[in-house]
């Protein structure tokens, strides 16, 4: 399981490179699972993709998309050369609906674009990374807006431009009712006006129809995580979108998260995301030209 490893993850859960920039992981020849997403822009190469066991060959250009939880890795991969872009959900508070858009763009996982709109998408990708580089001021929303429209590209991409997996379209063990059952569990964690407050695994296994043994079995074994820890984890996106975008009480925000006793859910908020309610919310809040911004540095990659 590769975690995102970037300076100030609490700042700005994003980073955007080349192949060699980010770091060799971001062409790893063995199966794994990342916790964040990534998005690949593959200008020249060859050898072989492979997710979630559908093969698919490098014939450039292509986009790739991967989701928290899909394994994944490059098979005889050699001459790779593009943007790789790896960011967590946090990354996306702006623009929730993104993340559903994600999902559905991770079954198709590699689109082939003609020139044209091969060209539309390096031209994001290089606009990105000239702000990404340059850091000025509001920076981070810029980058924020042109991943919105990046997305929105892909999904029309996604209906012109699919390609088949070598073997054909068998997604191996990732397929079938365990799939099913990760997807109905994730729409009761994303779906619009969920109560995170009175999410529980064993409320969520009765709402999807499994016994929780089953749950926890087919939700781990599609994406890598127990339904606890992905519970966990909408608790916590709840927190930040209330801290950041209301002036609700930390105890109004512990509350509507799930959480009677504040003080543990300070203690929870820490532990998630490396800081206390207060300061991720002053840290939201504050000018994007901060200079704890401007002075990160481009990351080695992703561990």
């Amino acid at each position: 399981m590769h975690r995102l490893e970037v300076p100030a993850p609490e700042v700005l859960p994003f980073a955007l490179g080349s192949f060699d920039s980010i770091g060799p992981l971001s062409r790893a020849g063995f199966p794994h699972r990342h916790t964040f997403h990534e998005i690949v822009y593959v200008r020249a190469g060859q050898g072989h993709h492979v997710v979630d066991q559908r093969r698919w060959p490098i014939t450039p250009p292509h986009l790739g998309i991967v989701t928290p939880g899909q394994v994944h890795h490059w098979e005889r991969a050699t001459g790779l050369d593009g943007w790789v872009m790896i960011f967590t959900e946090d990354f996306l508070l702006p623009t929730p609906g993104d993340r559903d858009r994600l999902r559905e763009l991770s079954r198709v996982s590699w689109l082939s674009p003609d020139p044209r709109p091969a060209g539309i998408l390096a031209a994001l990708f290089a606009e990105m990374a000239r702000e990404y580089a340059g850091r000025a001021p509001g920076f981070i929303s810029v980058l924020q807006s042109y991943l919105h429209v990046l997305l929105i590209r892909a999904d029309r991409l996604s209906r012109t431009a699919r390609t088949e997996p070598e073997g054909g379209g068998d997604a191996g063990p990732a397929a079938g009712r365990a799939a099913e059952i990760a997807r109905r569990f994730d729409r009761l964690l994303t779906e619009p006006g969920a109560a995170v407050a009175e999410l529980s695994v064993r409320g969520c296994a009765a709402s999807v129809g499994v016994s929780v043994g089953y749950l926890n079995e087919a939700v781990k074994r599609v994406t890598g995580l127990t339904p606890g820890h992905l519970i966990r984890q909408a608790q916590a996106r709840e927190a930040k979108r209330l801290l950041a975008a209301t002036d609700l009480t930390v105890r109004q925000v512990a509350r509507l998260a799930g959480f009677s006793d504040p003080a543990y859910f300070s203690r929870f908020f820490r532990r998630e995301t490396g800081s206390s309610p207060g300061d991720y919310r002053r840290g939201t809040r504050a000018d994007h030209h901060d200079r704890r911004i401007l002075s990160i540095d481009c990351p080695g990659g992703a561990e």
